[in-house]
């Protein structure tokens, strides 16, 4: 009986221990600079930035709900406008990840507002709640946004990956805003998770296992990643993208929000385009789909 007791313990204590490595795993930032994310986006992916250094720009930061300080960096038309966007980038990435669709924005006659999400960049290191803290932080980057530029006639946002499930996420919210681009965010976490568990060949009721250790180090659930839900209620047009061969966040997630919003919606797969990769691997149907979306929800702006 002593020596079951003991394997037991053991094996209770190895649970514990587990759990709490794969809720750190899994909630971990792997931030990378914005000089080596600069790097990326022109020596791999190709990214033509030629237009960023001549151009106008103010850098400043934004407290967010809780005091926690947002890096942002606003880059002005070249032509007068009053249509503004906040793009929101991919999980470890930074600002320089939004700069692909930044260009798009500028040629659409629009100004642009990038940050680094919550941990990455030039923020202060912590760990990634897939939504939860993410919504209010852009939520505090619109509110900022639209005290600074009161003038503004559109305003929009757009994300990629974890900053497009944060711009679904937000609309709980019920920000001011007048558009949405999501482009392969996810609806659920936990789906993507358990994916990814079984691409390792790991069981997935280690993600069940992980969510309780989640709660108990991070204090927030999975259950609370879920941008689907905000969408009930939701009268804000969206733009979904995706692309038709990711394998990392799966075309379905963007499916089941675009079926879900109350508001107007609309979804785009790119053939070919696997995860964030829809805008460099179709550029043109990219931007037309873009276009034709604002031009069709804003007649007669476009």
């Amino acid at each position: 009986m002593v020596i079951i007791g003991i394997v037991i313990a053991v094996l209770v204590v190895l649970i514990i221990l587990a759990g709490f490595l794969i809720a750190g795993l899994i909630m971990a930032v792997k931030p990378c600079s914005l000089e080596e994310a600069r790097a990326w986006q022109e020596k791999e992916e190709h990214v033509d930035l030629s237009w960023y250094d001549p151009l106008e720009k103010k850098d400043y930061t934004v407290p967010s709900y809780d005091g926690y300080i947002l890096h942002a960096q606003f880059l002005k038309n070249p032509g007068d406008t009053d249509r503004f966007v906040i793009i929101s980038h991919g999980n470890t990435g930074n600002r320089f990840g939004s700069m692909k669709y930044a260009s798009m924005y500028l040629e659409k006659g629009f100004n642009v507002i990038v940050y680094d999400l919550r941990g990455h960049g030039l923020d202060e290191p912590t760990f990634c709640s897939y939504t939860v803290r993410e919504r209010k932080d852009l939520m505090a980057m619109i509110r900022d946004s639209r005290a600074r530029y009161p003038h503004a006639s559109l305003f929009g946002i757009h994300g990629e990956s974890l900053g497009a499930a944060a711009s679904v996420a937000v609309l709980e919210e019920k920000p001011p805003i007048d558009f949405v681009v999501s482009d392969c965010g996810f609806s659920d976490i936990v789906p993507v998770l358990k994916a990814k568990m079984a691409d390792m060949h790991a069981p997935g009721f280690l993600v069940d296992l992980a969510s309780v250790f989640v709660r108990l180090r991070f204090g927030c659930s999975f259950s609370q990643m879920r941008p689907i839900e905000s969408l009930n209620e939701n009268t804000v047009p969206i733009l979904f993208i995706h692309g038709a061969d990711d394998h990392f966040i799966a075309p379905e997630h963007s499916k089941r929000m675009k079926e879900a919003s109350k508001g107007y919606a609309e979804l785009h797969l790119i053939p070919g385009a696997g995860h964030a990769k829809s805008i460099l691997t179709d550029p043109k149907a990219y931007r037309e789909y873009v276009a034709n979306f604002l031009a069709g929800q804003f007649q007669g702006r476009f």
